[in-house]
């Protein structure tokens, strides 16, 4: 139900992640000519299965698709090797454009933002997963999501994962993986999402996630990779809180994105240049 293609046809060049579980098909970078694009997207759009097409677009792109009926939520500075991401939407149905939670969402990311950065020295340990991880973290990810929009519950997925070059971080308490995050990398694009943030619910006044994300920023580093972003759950203020206060800087709200937690969420984009630290 989730499946990548890489198109390549005269005057296209385009990469498609085709989303049936959370009913998307996101246009993640593509070359050539848009309104080629748009055809594509028309014919895969005339099924029922999607409810919502994003393409996340250059500048010089984005007026094209303004066109056709897409809208700006928003966008990641440098996401294509240095050059601007907007992330421009279509709505399908009425109800994947209607958000029952917009009101509240925007009290929590006000609460978030008026709260005062931080400097985060790690006292924690914290290692960086290998494959022979992966049954540890699955057991993790089963237990704190009840939902997700991958299927990282399943051993098999994270390894794929992490051959194809997204980097897992840990913490472990007495031998178990109490908490992890990852950073899923694009050597395309010169660009790293943080995700799979995740800490067991008897741990979570730790204050773990802010050490995972200061590693990962550290692996990145290493990497020559200097943008990162996150998409996180507009309702929580908890992850929102950590990523501001570590000096990541809020980038729009996608609506009704994807299947997460216990529902369809909206989801805040955050972002940051590495380069800066």
């Amino acid at each position: 139900m989730q499946t990548y293609e890489y198109i390549k046809q005269p005057k296209l060049e385009a990469a498609i992640y085709k989303d049936g579980y959370n009913r998307r098909l996101r246009v993640d970078e593509f070359r050539g000519n848009p309104g080629l694009l748009w055809e594509y997207v028309k014919r895969e759009t005339e099924s029922s299965l999607y409810e919502k097409v994003i393409v996340k677009a250059r500048w010089n792109q984005s007026l094209f698709f303004f066109e056709k009926g897409f809208i700006l939520e928003g966008g990641v500075n440098a996401y294509f090797n240095g050059d601007k991401a907007l992330f421009m939407s279509k709505f399908l149905t009425n109800e994947r454009r209607n958000s029952s939670y917009w009101s509240k969402e925007d009290e929590i990311l006000q609460s978030v933002q008026q709260l005062d950065s931080q400097t985060v020295v790690s006292s924690e340990t914290i290692f960086v997963a290998t494959e022979e991880h992966a049954g540890q973290l699955a057991d993790l990810y089963q237990e704190v999501f009840k939902l997700y929009p991958v299927p990282l519950h399943n051993p098999d997925y994270v390894k794929e994962s992490m051959k194809s070059g997204t980097i897992f971080v840990y913490i472990e308490e007495d031998g178990r993986i109490i908490s992890a995050a990852s950073a899923e990398v694009s050597l395309s694009c010169k660009n790293a999402e943080l995700t799979d943030c995740a800490t067991r619910s008897s741990h979570r006044k730790g204050g773990y996630m802010k050490h995972l994300i200061r590693k990962l920023e550290g692996e990145l580093l290493e990497r020559d990779i200097f943008c990162a972003y996150t998409i996180a759950r507009a309702l929580s203020f908890g992850m929102n809180a950590v990523f501001h206060q570590l000096g990541y800087r809020y980038g729009g709200r996608l609506a009704n994105n994807c299947i997460i937690f216990d529902k369809m969420e909206d989801m805040n984009i955050w972002e940051k240049d590495l380069s800066e630290m």
